[in-house]
């Protein structure tokens, strides 16, 4: 291994890190209809658990409200009871047709919560972008200990990886000062 290609997956990874930290900020209801929170809504479809996304469409008609429209009408009582028993924290509406979720408007405190567990998850994904960080030292100082690449190649090595860590770590504050913004001014 090269320390190119060995920045190159590190790089990779991170952005993974990153990925996956969006995703999990994007399933923090801020108080606005958002179609990601039911992400992570699983219904038992004739017995097998399927994720809510691929049995019905989600449309926002209106700012605090979400319409879940299953494409087979006949699993809306499944839908509604898997909505019910997620953590979203909001009860269906049901008409029989579509299931209506109207999104409560957030008191001061529940924000303030919400911003305390975006930036613990920020800490976590500023932890795992670390972590690569240091493997990827560990894995350079390997093989300058075997002789493949020289001190002064390992000493490069580690100043390409801080910047890409800082980069990292520069898009995981951005994307946490837009969920806090989105949080604290819906």
């Amino acid at each position: 291994m090269t320390p190119d290609s060995l920045l190159k997956s590190s790089k990779d990874r991170m952005q993974k890190s990153i990925d996956a930290y969006q995703r999990e900020v994007g399933t923090i209801r801020a108080g606005v209809a958002n179609a990601s929170i039911l992400d992570r809504v699983m219904v038992n479809y004739y017995g097998a658990p399927t994720p809510l996304n691929q049995l019905a469409g989600i449309s926002i008609p209106e700012a605090r409200m979400l319409v879940v429209s299953p494409y087979d009408k006949s699993s809306i009582g499944d839908v509604e009871k898997a909505i019910l028993t997620s953590d979203i924290g909001i009860t269906p509406n049901n008409d029989g047709d579509v299931i209506r979720l109207v999104i409560p408007a957030l008191t001061k405190e529940r924000r303030a919560e919400l911003v305390k567990i975006v930036g613990a998850e920020q800490e976590k994904a500023k932890i795992s972008v670390r972590n690569i960080r240091r493997d990827a030292i560990d894995d350079a100082k390997k093989l300058e200990k075997d002789g493949d690449i020289t001190e002064d190649d390992l000493h490069n090595f580690e100043k390409d990886i801080q910047v890409v860590t800082d980069q990292a770590t520069k898009e995981i504050d951005r994307i946490t000062a837009e969920k806090e913004d989105e949080i604290m001014n819906d």
